[in-house]
Protein backbone atom coordinates (compact mmCIF):
# COMPACT_ATOMS: atom_id res chain seq x y z
CA UNK A 1 0.00 0.00 0.00
CA UNK A 2 1.30 3.31 -1.03
CA UNK A 3 1.25 6.53 1.11
CA UNK A 4 -1.51 8.31 -1.25
CA UNK A 5 -3.50 4.97 -0.80
CA UNK A 6 -2.66 4.87 3.00
CA UNK A 7 -3.82 8.41 3.49
CA UNK A 8 -7.41 7.87 1.67
CA UNK A 9 -8.04 5.03 4.34
CA UNK A 10 -9.35 6.12 7.66
CA UNK A 11 -7.25 4.00 10.04
CA UNK A 12 -3.56 2.97 9.59
CA UNK A 13 -3.83 0.75 13.02
CA UNK A 14 -7.07 -0.94 14.58
CA UNK A 15 -6.78 -2.98 17.35
CA UNK A 16 -10.16 -4.73 18.91
CA UNK A 17 -10.13 -6.22 22.19
CA UNK A 18 -6.90 -7.43 22.25
CA UNK A 19 -5.69 -10.36 25.00
CA UNK A 20 -2.83 -12.17 25.55
CA UNK A 21 -1.41 -14.27 28.33
CA UNK A 22 1.59 -16.09 29.54
CA UNK A 23 0.52 -18.51 31.78
CA UNK A 24 -1.04 -17.16 34.87
CA UNK A 25 0.24 -13.18 33.53
CA UNK A 26 -2.13 -11.71 31.70
CA UNK A 27 0.21 -9.17 29.48
CA UNK A 28 -2.73 -7.56 27.75
CA UNK A 29 -6.15 -7.70 28.38
CA UNK A 30 -9.07 -6.42 26.07
CA UNK A 31 -6.83 -4.13 24.84
CA UNK A 32 -8.42 -1.79 21.95
CA UNK A 33 -6.99 1.21 19.68
CA UNK A 34 -7.04 3.10 16.30
CA UNK A 35 -3.98 4.62 14.82
CA UNK A 36 -5.21 7.00 12.06
CA UNK A 37 -3.34 7.27 9.07
CA UNK A 38 0.01 10.17 9.34
CA UNK A 39 0.52 9.96 12.89
CA UNK A 40 2.59 9.58 15.25
CA UNK A 41 0.64 7.49 17.68
CA UNK A 42 2.50 6.93 21.27
CA UNK A 43 2.35 3.88 23.55
CA UNK A 44 3.01 5.00 27.40
CA UNK A 45 3.33 2.82 30.15
CA UNK A 46 5.40 1.39 33.15
CA UNK A 47 7.55 -1.77 32.40
CA UNK A 48 5.43 -4.68 32.27
CA UNK A 49 2.00 -2.28 31.18
CA UNK A 50 1.86 -4.65 27.73
CA UNK A 51 3.13 -2.29 25.62
CA UNK A 52 5.98 -4.22 23.95
CA UNK A 53 3.42 -7.71 23.31
CA UNK A 54 0.89 -5.07 21.94
CA UNK A 55 3.70 -3.96 19.61
CA UNK A 56 5.13 -7.67 18.93
CA UNK A 57 1.02 -8.29 18.15
CA UNK A 58 0.29 -6.05 15.75
CA UNK A 59 4.14 -6.34 14.02
CA UNK A 60 3.14 -10.01 13.47
CA UNK A 61 5.90 -11.34 15.19
CA UNK A 62 3.02 -12.80 18.19
CA UNK A 63 -0.27 -14.62 17.99
CA UNK A 64 -2.77 -12.89 20.26
CA UNK A 65 -5.18 -15.26 22.59
CA UNK A 66 -8.38 -13.72 20.93
CA UNK A 67 -8.76 -10.14 19.18
CA UNK A 68 -8.59 -8.33 15.96
CA UNK A 69 -5.71 -6.41 14.65
CA UNK A 70 -5.66 -5.11 11.20
CA UNK A 71 -2.60 -3.12 9.59
CA UNK A 72 -2.91 -1.10 6.77
CA UNK A 73 -6.65 -2.74 6.23
CA UNK A 74 -5.68 -5.80 6.81
CA UNK A 75 -4.99 -8.85 8.81
CA UNK A 76 -2.02 -11.05 9.43
CA UNK A 77 -3.72 -14.04 7.77
CA UNK A 78 -4.73 -12.40 4.54
CA UNK A 79 -1.31 -12.13 3.34
CA UNK A 80 1.85 -11.72 6.20
CA UNK A 81 4.67 -11.39 3.07
CA UNK A 82 3.45 -9.06 1.78
CA UNK A 83 1.75 -7.07 4.80
CA UNK A 84 6.37 -7.41 5.88
CA UNK A 85 7.26 -5.37 2.50
CA UNK A 86 4.76 -2.75 4.17
CA UNK A 87 5.96 -1.92 7.45
CA UNK A 88 9.13 -0.50 8.91
CA UNK A 89 10.21 -1.74 13.11
CA UNK A 90 12.65 -1.01 15.16
CA UNK A 91 12.83 -3.26 17.84
CA UNK A 92 13.43 -2.30 21.83
CA UNK A 93 16.81 -3.86 21.86
CA UNK A 94 18.17 -4.31 17.84
CA UNK A 95 21.23 -7.06 17.57
CA UNK A 96 23.46 -6.57 14.78
CA UNK A 97 26.35 -8.32 13.57
CA UNK A 98 29.15 -6.60 14.74
CA UNK A 99 31.68 -7.49 11.82
CA UNK A 100 29.86 -6.04 9.14
CA UNK A 101 29.94 -2.29 8.33
CA UNK A 102 26.99 0.07 8.03
CA UNK A 103 26.85 -0.28 4.19
CA UNK A 104 27.01 -4.04 4.20
CA UNK A 105 24.00 -4.39 7.12
CA UNK A 106 21.72 -1.61 5.40
CA UNK A 107 22.25 -3.76 1.62
CA UNK A 108 21.50 -6.70 3.38
CA UNK A 109 18.23 -5.58 4.93
CA UNK A 110 17.29 -3.61 1.63
CA UNK A 111 17.80 -7.21 0.06
CA UNK A 112 14.28 -8.35 2.19
CA UNK A 113 12.59 -5.77 0.26
CA UNK A 114 10.82 -5.84 -3.02
CA UNK A 115 11.36 -1.87 -3.78
CA UNK A 116 12.42 0.80 -1.18
CA UNK A 117 15.23 3.64 -0.78
CA UNK A 118 18.63 3.70 -1.76
CA UNK A 119 20.93 2.75 0.53
CA UNK A 120 22.48 6.09 0.18
CA UNK A 121 19.70 8.03 0.74
CA UNK A 122 19.00 5.84 3.90
CA UNK A 123 22.72 6.41 5.13
CA UNK A 124 21.94 10.49 4.46
CA UNK A 125 18.64 10.17 6.27
CA UNK A 126 19.96 8.87 9.42
CA UNK A 127 23.12 11.08 9.15
CA UNK A 128 25.79 8.07 8.89
CA UNK A 129 27.87 8.88 5.95
CA UNK A 130 31.33 9.61 8.03
CA UNK A 131 30.26 6.18 9.74
CA UNK A 132 29.34 4.12 6.04
CA UNK A 133 32.96 1.57 6.30
CA UNK A 134 33.01 1.38 9.93
CA UNK A 135 31.99 -1.80 11.52
CA UNK A 136 28.99 -1.78 13.93
CA UNK A 137 31.08 -2.65 17.03
CA UNK A 138 33.07 0.56 16.77
CA UNK A 139 29.61 2.82 16.62
CA UNK A 140 28.56 4.14 19.37
CA UNK A 141 25.67 4.06 21.08
CA UNK A 142 23.61 6.37 19.42
CA UNK A 143 24.97 5.80 15.84
CA UNK A 144 23.68 2.25 16.65
CA UNK A 145 20.13 3.47 17.42
CA UNK A 146 20.12 5.49 14.11
CA UNK A 147 21.63 2.55 11.88
CA UNK A 148 18.83 0.33 13.95
CA UNK A 149 16.04 3.09 12.74
CA UNK A 150 17.72 3.14 8.90
CA UNK A 151 16.92 -0.73 9.12
CA UNK A 152 13.48 0.30 9.91
CA UNK A 153 13.32 2.77 7.08
CA UNK A 154 14.87 0.89 4.14
CA UNK A 155 11.61 -0.84 2.86
CA UNK A 156 10.26 3.30 3.00
CA UNK A 157 7.63 1.63 5.21
CA UNK A 158 4.04 3.02 5.20
CA UNK A 159 4.16 2.28 8.72
CA UNK A 160 6.69 2.44 11.42
CA UNK A 161 6.62 0.75 14.79
CA UNK A 162 9.51 2.13 17.02
CA UNK A 163 9.71 0.79 20.68
CA UNK A 164 11.79 2.91 22.95
CA UNK A 165 13.92 4.08 20.16
CA UNK A 166 15.93 6.47 22.20
CA UNK A 167 16.14 4.53 25.63
CA UNK A 168 19.92 4.87 26.68
CA UNK A 169 20.92 7.76 24.57
CA UNK A 170 22.60 11.14 25.51
CA UNK A 171 20.75 13.98 25.12
CA UNK A 172 21.92 15.19 21.84
CA UNK A 173 21.55 11.64 20.05
CA UNK A 174 17.62 11.84 20.93
CA UNK A 175 16.99 15.86 19.65
CA UNK A 176 18.74 13.97 16.56
CA UNK A 177 15.93 11.40 16.28
CA UNK A 178 13.69 13.46 17.26
CA UNK A 179 13.95 15.69 14.13
CA UNK A 180 14.20 12.69 12.06
CA UNK A 181 11.08 11.62 13.31
CA UNK A 182 9.11 14.46 12.70
CA UNK A 183 10.38 14.92 9.49
CA UNK A 184 9.24 10.61 8.30
CA UNK A 185 5.56 11.91 10.36
CA UNK A 186 6.10 15.54 7.70
CA UNK A 187 5.94 12.71 4.23
CA UNK A 188 3.11 11.22 5.34
CA UNK A 189 4.74 7.94 7.43
CA UNK A 190 2.53 6.52 10.40
CA UNK A 191 4.40 5.79 13.44
CA UNK A 192 3.71 4.24 16.21
CA UNK A 193 5.84 4.90 19.20
CA UNK A 194 6.57 3.62 22.64
CA UNK A 195 8.80 5.79 24.78
CA UNK A 196 9.57 6.21 28.94
CA UNK A 197 10.27 10.23 28.09
CA UNK A 198 7.35 12.28 28.47
CA UNK A 199 9.19 15.17 26.55
CA UNK A 200 9.67 12.87 23.58
CA UNK A 201 5.80 11.94 23.93
CA UNK A 202 4.77 15.53 24.35
CA UNK A 203 6.84 16.95 21.42
CA UNK A 204 6.22 14.18 18.90
CA UNK A 205 2.67 12.35 19.35
CA UNK A 206 -0.15 13.34 17.86
CA UNK A 207 -2.38 11.17 20.11
CA UNK A 208 -1.26 9.11 22.83
CA UNK A 209 -2.48 6.00 25.02
CA UNK A 210 -1.51 5.43 28.49
CA UNK A 211 -1.38 1.69 28.92
CA UNK A 212 -1.26 0.10 32.64
CA UNK A 213 -2.17 -3.45 33.73
CA UNK A 214 -2.65 -4.12 29.69
CA UNK A 215 -5.25 -1.71 29.30
CA UNK A 216 -5.96 1.47 27.73
CA UNK A 217 -6.82 3.92 30.88
CA UNK A 218 -6.24 7.26 28.70
CA UNK A 219 -6.49 8.21 25.51
CA UNK A 220 -6.05 11.51 23.68
CA UNK A 221 -3.95 14.35 22.41
CA UNK A 222 -1.19 15.50 24.50
CA UNK A 223 -3.05 19.09 25.48
CA UNK A 224 -6.29 17.18 25.95
CA UNK A 225 -4.58 14.70 28.72
CA UNK A 226 -3.33 17.56 30.62
CA UNK A 227 -6.56 19.27 30.47
CA UNK A 228 -8.22 15.83 31.76
CA UNK A 229 -5.69 17.05 35.16
CA UNK A 230 -8.54 20.19 35.73
CA UNK A 231 -5.50 21.68 36.97
CA UNK A 232 -2.93 24.31 35.13
CA UNK A 233 0.04 23.73 37.48
CA UNK A 234 1.16 21.29 40.14
CA UNK A 235 2.75 22.91 43.74
CA UNK A 236 5.55 19.86 44.72
CA UNK A 237 6.05 19.76 48.24
CA UNK A 238 9.08 17.77 50.78
CA UNK A 239 9.75 18.31 54.09
CA UNK A 240 12.91 19.09 55.57
CA UNK A 241 14.72 15.89 57.94
CA UNK A 242 17.42 14.44 59.27
CA UNK A 243 18.83 11.19 58.41
CA UNK A 244 17.76 9.50 61.59
CA UNK A 245 13.57 10.69 60.45
CA UNK A 246 13.69 10.13 56.95
CA UNK A 247 10.99 7.64 57.20
CA UNK A 248 7.62 8.14 55.47
CA UNK A 249 5.71 9.45 58.70
CA UNK A 250 8.11 12.28 58.86
CA UNK A 251 8.29 13.08 55.48
CA UNK A 252 4.42 13.10 55.31
CA UNK A 253 3.48 14.98 58.16
CA UNK A 254 0.17 16.02 56.43
CA UNK A 255 -2.83 14.11 56.20
CA UNK A 256 -3.38 14.21 51.79
CA UNK A 257 -7.08 14.88 52.82
CA UNK A 258 -5.89 18.07 54.44
CA UNK A 259 -4.02 19.46 51.68
CA UNK A 260 -7.08 18.21 49.20
CA UNK A 261 -9.11 20.04 51.04
CA UNK A 262 -7.27 24.02 50.67
CA UNK A 263 -9.38 25.94 48.27
CA UNK A 264 -7.92 25.22 44.50
CA UNK A 265 -6.62 22.58 44.99
CA UNK A 266 -8.29 19.68 42.53
CA UNK A 267 -6.57 16.84 43.33
CA UNK A 268 -2.93 15.49 44.14
CA UNK A 269 -1.07 12.55 45.99
CA UNK A 270 1.70 11.57 47.58
CA UNK A 271 5.31 10.80 46.19
CA UNK A 272 8.35 9.28 48.04
CA UNK A 273 9.61 12.46 49.53
CA UNK A 274 6.29 14.55 49.77
CA UNK A 275 3.19 15.89 47.95
CA UNK A 276 2.16 16.82 44.34
CA UNK A 277 -0.78 18.77 43.97
CA UNK A 278 -2.73 19.82 41.01
CA UNK A 279 -4.00 23.27 41.15
CA UNK A 280 -5.84 26.06 39.31
CA UNK A 281 -3.84 29.14 40.53
CA UNK A 282 -0.56 29.25 42.40
CA UNK A 283 -1.18 32.70 43.53
CA UNK A 284 -4.38 31.42 45.37
CA UNK A 285 -3.33 28.28 46.61
CA UNK A 286 0.16 28.79 47.83
CA UNK A 287 -0.09 31.28 50.80
CA UNK A 288 -2.57 28.38 51.94
CA UNK A 289 -0.27 25.76 52.16
CA UNK A 290 1.95 27.85 54.09
CA UNK A 291 -0.20 28.75 56.36
CA UNK A 292 -0.59 25.12 57.32
CA UNK A 293 3.02 24.29 57.41
CA UNK A 294 3.38 27.27 60.05
CA UNK A 295 0.61 26.02 62.21
CA UNK A 296 1.82 22.81 61.94
CA UNK A 297 5.29 23.49 62.59
CA UNK A 298 6.10 21.61 59.54
CA UNK A 299 9.68 22.88 57.81
CA UNK A 300 9.56 22.94 53.74
CA UNK A 301 12.70 21.45 52.32
CA UNK A 302 12.01 22.17 48.71
CA UNK A 303 8.85 24.00 47.20
CA UNK A 304 8.56 23.98 43.78
CA UNK A 305 5.49 24.69 40.76
CA UNK A 306 5.44 23.89 37.50
CA UNK A 307 2.98 23.80 34.43
CA UNK A 308 0.90 20.41 33.94
CA UNK A 309 2.68 18.08 32.17
CA UNK A 310 1.99 14.45 30.50
CA UNK A 311 4.54 12.97 33.68
CA UNK A 312 1.90 14.75 36.23
CA UNK A 313 -0.90 12.87 34.29
CA UNK A 314 0.79 9.40 34.43
CA UNK A 315 1.25 9.94 38.28
CA UNK A 316 -2.28 10.50 38.50
CA UNK A 317 -3.73 7.55 36.49
CA UNK A 318 -0.89 5.28 37.99
CA UNK A 319 0.16 6.83 41.01
CA UNK A 320 4.20 5.91 40.14
CA UNK A 321 6.59 7.98 37.93
CA UNK A 322 6.94 6.61 34.35
CA UNK A 323 10.21 6.04 34.34
CA UNK A 324 10.24 4.67 37.95
CA UNK A 325 7.76 2.65 37.57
Amino acid sequence: MTIARLAESALALEVIDLRKSYGDVVAVDGLSLSVPAGQCFGLLGPNGAGKTTTLEICEGLSTPDSGTVRVLGRSWSDDPMQLRQELGIQLQDTQLADKLTVEEILTLFRSFYARGRTIDAVIDLVQLGEKRKARVSGLSGGQKQRLALACALVGDPALLFLDEPTTGLDPQSRRQLWTLVESLKASGRTIVLTTHYMDEAERLCDTIAIIDHGKVIALGTPRQLIASLGAEHVIRLSVATTEDEANSEQRHPFALDDLLAIAGVHGGSTTELGYDLRVGSVQQTLPSILSLAETRGVTLAELSTHSATLEDVFVAMTGRQLREA
